[in-house]
């Protein structure tokens, strides 16, 4: 187990003459717009990559085309029209993500030769953009973030890959580091309880229990031998030691399933409609996965899970905030950052 080790309140004085250190901080994407074709852009971009979707043979070439981006953009774009960020005609992962960026450079400025970027490996900013300002900026060596606690082919290798062929086009390339998952990291742990902690604090009702819901994959893909499952496993675990809870107060499930195939298990909706029908009333759901909220935590968990609890006999129901920009989140990326830095500043 990794652990993120306590920064020292002493600042270190900047040194002269030190090469300058980019850190790109990267989350998954957003469409640029709430409207159809905004999404469809979107959509094409993240459905056409093999790490997402394995098989890009050509039956999904035309599944894809042919019926995906012709239906769904309609449909997926009145979703983010119920949770986007209407001041700054963006969605709330950008808003989210831009300010982690910002507070990330706010709690490095006392080291002038650290740069601070943000990206979405689909969408805008892109990688490429955040690698290419870095650079502009005189950037000889650069960190990685991708901003995901678990680790998993479809989200954190493929950052690496993007980032890779945005190098590999490159004659002089600055050096390369990428932060690891940190799933069971003391400090993230101790963010997530305390996060919950306070927002329980805040309702006018107690849980039954607390459902702590990951984004969902193939169960094809775990089978193959990537490790999201088991660290997605760890960090639930984890939490429930922290919070003093077993397996019937913390249940773990998978969201955000898609096609036909077999998804990891037990589904969140589901399990909302079983606990419903078997008398719970009150519930509390966690996405401990996600590093910003988005689509999947604003809309499908916040509104159509909480429907699917209440249609079927549940009462009050509560989602509790990803770490965001706040506080304790902010402390576990700046801890990250500055640990996976050691020997460049």
């Amino acid at each position: 187990m990794t652990t993120i080790v306590p920064i020292a309140t002493a600042k270190p004085a900047v040194q002269p003459g030190l090469p300058r250190v980019g850190v790109l901080l990267v989350n998954l994407g957003t469409p640029d717009t709430a409207d159809a074709p905004g999404v469809r852009v979107y959509l094409k971009e993240f459905l056409s990559d093999p790490r997402v979707i394995e098989d890009q043979g050509l039956i999904w070439k035309l599944v894809l085309n042919g019926i995906i981006l012709r239906s769904r953009p309609r449909t997926k774009a009145l979703d983010y029209l119920k949770i986007w960020n209407t001041e700054r005609n963006e969605s709330p992962l950008k808003t989210i993500t831009r300010s982690q960026g910002d507070k990330l450079a706010a709690a490095l400025s006392d080291r002038s030769h650290v740069v601070v970027d943000w990206a979405m490996r689909y969408g805008n900013p892109s990688i490429q953009s955040g690698i290419e300002a870095l650079i502009a900026k005189g950037c000889e060596r650069i960190l990685a973030v991708p901003l995901y606690p678990q680790y998993s082919a479809p989200t954190s290798a493929t950052v690496c890959d993007e980032v890779f062929r945005v190098l590999s086009r490159l004659r002089a390339q600055p050096t390369l580091r990428v932060t690891p998952p940190y799933y069971e990291d003391e400090a993230y742990i101790e963010a997530l309880a305390t996060s919950i902690e306070a927002h329980l604090a805040t309702l006018p009702f107690k849980p039954e229990l607390i459902v702590a819901s990951f984004h969902g994959m193939p169960k094809s893909y775990v089978d193959k031998g990537d490790p999201y499952q088991g660290q997605c496993v760890a960090t639930t675990e984890a939490l429930r030691r922290r919070l003093g809870m077993d397996a019937t107060k913390l249940l773990l499930t998978f969201q955000s399933r898609f096609g036909n195939d077999e998804w990891l298990q037990p589904y969140t909706d589901k399990t909302m409609e079983r606990l419903a029908r078997e008398g719970v009333r009150r519930i509390a759901v966690v996405t401990p996965g996600f590093s910003a909220d988005c689509l999947e935590t604003l809309e499908e968990i916040a509104q159509e899970n909480a429907e699917i609890f209440k249609h079927n006999g549940g009462e009050q129901f509560s989602a509790i905030p990803c770490l965001n920009d706040s506080e304790p989140g902010m402390d576990v990326i700046r801890a990250l950052v500055l640990r996976e830095l050691q020997g460049w500043i």
